[in-house]
């Protein structure tokens, strides 16, 4: 296990060869028997298909789209979403969108991003939330709405922006304001404000914590890789892993998805994610423990870092693609949602839908191509590696005889991840089946898989699959 996670070596770029059937490359003329692919079930009897999907450059809180509003970064998704697939609007049936940390202005986020994007006022338009998860819930409520005949053409995406989060007053600041909105006389106004303290000044602070336990999730990733005895070199390695293969994909032009962003004061343009930064095992060395000091292995480089972001992909049945003139990317086949205790287990939603998504399809672990997991921390995704590699957490905790197997990591997030392209909660999903759909393409396979952990001890397992259309952008 230790050479697997360690070892980790810059895949080559480019198509893998296939088997041809008279021969390999003209070399022999005998002829050579090719294994066929396996490919995932259609469960709905409508062939759903991802069409594409566009993004936002990820950019770290606080830097170039602070003075913006979360509904900004989602109607450019969306516009940007209708220009790249020549969709028209008045073609587009329902929109399903994810946030997590609301703005109060705009709580149907989907809606507002949807009116500010020009879309007619009949087109509905709807929010979830389910922590870094809310995306692919927009993807997955989408499937659900045109396998029961609802709509046929549906866009999904999420939102994020950490620069500007709501603070509340306190709590008694609040008791206190909303009596004296119901006062009506000088007096009663006088006597509530006599009641004021110094400590109704101090304000509701947010925080990535869990609600249940109230614990913040770098605290709990901390604890997750400490229970797997996941060291802090091996987690600033896999930090250099995924910042390097970022840097070498956005370097080759893989990331397609992405819109320039042009900034509504002054003249520039956002064209890049800014949190791509390759550095080395010994600078990362050096940093501090951001949670438990002086002892956690959690830094602030082998951690997902607050991300400013909007996605959108446009999802539809394969039969109103053709109609449309369009060429989808992937099947949306089989997906699952888990959940598990979200104090010692609340990072490791992969580990139990992996095998649940794949066990659902009837495939095996070699039956994936490209594996796209959501980097929360290096830590959390090691101990994942863990936690799927023992037979003693699978019989344990998981109610299974055999352990789960691991990702071959040549296949594993090849264009970087969460820890490098950035986190915006909700838009992350969306980023995550893009980047599938475009690696199957580039690297020539047929399947994928996709899994991510979320608050609330929940996860996400999604296969997709290749469409036979679908060409490199």
């Amino acid at each position: 296990m230790a050479a697997l996670v360690r070892n980790f070596a810059l895949p080559s770029s480019g198509y893998s060869t296939p088997c041809l059937k008279y021969g390999l490359r003209g070399i022999s003329t005998a002829p050579v028997v090719c294994t066929p692919r396996k490919s995932a079930p259609d469960r709905t009897g409508k062939n759903i298909v991802f069409v594409d999907g566009v993004r936002t450059p990820f950019l770290l809180s606080g830097s170039d789209y602070s003075k913006l509003m979360p509904h900004d970064l989602a109607r450019h998704a969306l516009l940007g979403l209708l220009k790249k697939t020549g969709v028209p609007k008045d073609v587009i049936d329902y929109i399903v969108y994810g946030t997590v940390i609301q703005e109060v202005k705009t709580s149907n986020i989907g809606r507002e991003a949807a009116l500010a994007a020009g879309f007619s006022d009949k087109t509905p338009a709807h929010t979830v939330t389910m922590a870094c998860i809310s995306s692919n819930q927009g993807i997955t409520t989408g499937i659900g709405l045109i396998a029961a005949g609802a709509y046929d053409v549906i866009v999904a995406g999420g939102v994020e922006f950490m620069s500007d989060i709501p603070i509340r007053h306190s709590r008694k600041m609040r008791s206190l304001l909303l009596k004296a909105n119901k006062a009506k006389t000088p007096v009663q106004k006088l006597k509530l404000l006599a009641s004021i303290r110094p400590d109704f000044f101090v304000p509701e602070l947010p925080a990535v914590a869990e609600f249940s336990s109230g614990e913040t999730m770098g605290h709990s990733a901390d604890r997750l890789a400490a229970s797997f005895k996941v060291g802090r070199k091996e987690q600033d390695e896999y930090a250099v892993r995924s910042h390097s293969l970022a840097n070498e994909a956005q370097n080759k032009g893989y990331f397609t998805d992405l819109l320039p962003f042009k900034l509504p004061e002054g003249d520039k343009t956002v064209s890049k994610d800014n949190g791509i930064r390759v550095s080395t095992l010994d600078q990362l060395s050096k940093l501090k423990p951001a949670f438990i000091k002086p002892h956690g292995t959690v830094t602030a480089a082998n951690a997902s870092f607050l991300t400013d972001g909007a996605s959108a992909c446009l999802i539809t049945t394969e039969a109103k693609a053709k109609e449309l003139g369009l060429k989808p990317k992937a099947y949306l086949r089989d997906f699952v949602y888990v959940s598990q205790d979200p104090k010692d287990q609340l990072l490791l939603g992969p580990t139990y839908a992996t095998p649940k998504v794949l066990e659902k399809a009837g495939l095996s672990l070699k039956d994936i191509d490209v594996w796209e997991f959501h980097e929360a921390f290096a830590g959390q995704i090691l101990a994942n590696f863990r936690a799927m590699d023992s037979e003693w957490f699978a019989q344990n905790y998981m109610n299974r005889q055999t352990k789960v197997g691991v990702p071959d990591i040549n296949k594993f997030n090849n264009w970087g991840g969460s820890l490098s392209i950035g986190h915006p909660f909700a838009a992350t999903g969306v980023r995550l089946t893009v980047h599938a759909a475009n690696r199957l393409v580039r690297e020539d396979g047929q399947l994928a898989l996709i899994a991510a952990c979320a608050a609330g001890g929940q996860g996400v397992g999604m296969l997709v699959e290749r469409h036979p259309d679908a060409t490199p952008n």
